[in-house]
């Protein structure tokens, strides 16, 4: 199975300048690097918003796809949704994939199962990829409530089959499940590889269980995702790829989190 390495940005860089920087950087490297290990490994970027039709063309002939970090839930095309950037103009701005559900939009813009199942339904129809974040918080981990918060947030995609049975035909190819626990992003804390290995069976088992067509379902984990820590990651069969936050913004150490994937995931 392919991997796939991908850099969410947040709200960085904070200029247009530092955004060409960190692209030239990752253009430049890429070109550099040696093809077998590349062709293994399936490269994206989620910039912030404001940056997105800069970035997209910029990537434009290259390895490298763009995403969005999110789309409206309210309309699917155009409306009176101030601040909101709907599926079809995330795809006019030249993205192909867009990010849904992750934790940090979970927690200060308290997105329900319902904006989340909108949201998902909309960027489908767009032929936008979506790359779905789930994952629990430290509360509930201690609790050892994980998986059953896992099953919760997947009902999203259960209830996306049941309203639309005709999109499971292709949804393994159209859709990433990352794992990210909560307290692991951004904190330096990290899960063991075993905890990883064993969460993303049950979620890959989940998807099945829904319909047959999602047996093949590629899940990333994310949280904390490093140079350091890539290999260990990558060497799991259960773990297809990152979603890498911080270690995202340089190139450098980038790229070598795809090249641990990249190298092992043949």
């Amino acid at each position: 199975m392919q991997a796939w390495v991908i850099g969410n940005w947040k709200q960085n860089p904070a200029t247009s300048h530092d955004v060409k920087a960190l692209l030239d950087d990752l253009l430049t490297a890429v070109s550099r690097e040696e093809q077998p290990d590349n062709a293994h490994c399936q490269l994206m970027v989620a910039p912030s918003l404001i940056h997105l039709t800069a970035v997209s063309e910029c990537l434009k002939g290259s390895a490298i796809l763009s995403a969005a970090q999110d789309i409206s839930a309210y309309s699917p095309s155009t409306g009176a949704y101030t601040g909101d950037c709907s599926a079809q103009q995330i795809d006019d701005a030249g993205a192909t994939w867009t990010i849904l559900g992750h934790s940090e939009r979970r927690q200060y813009h308290q997105e329900s199962h319902d904006c989340l199942l909108q949201k998902m339904t909309h960027a489908l129809a767009q032929n936008l990829g979506v790359i779905f974040c789930i994952g629990e918080t430290q509360a509930q981990y201690d609790a050892k409530e994980t998986l059953a918060v896992i099953d919760a947030q997947l009902a999203v995609i259960k209830d996306l089959l049941a309203q639309n049975p005709e999109l499971a035909t292709d949804l393994s190819e159209r859709l990433i499940i990352a794992y990210e626990p909560v307290w692991a992003i951004g904190t330096g804390k990290v899960p063991t590889v075993a905890e990883v290995s064993t969460t993303h069976q049950h979620i890959k088992q989940t998807l099945a269980s829904f319909n047959g067509e999602l047996d093949n379902i590629t899940v990333l984990y994310g949280g904390s995702v490093n140079a350091d820590n890539a290999d260990s990651f990558a060497a799991d069969s259960m773990i297809d790829g990152a979603l890498v936050g911080g270690a995202s913004l340089k190139a450098e150490s980038f790229l070598a989190i795809a090249k641990a994937f990249g190298g092992i995931k043949a």
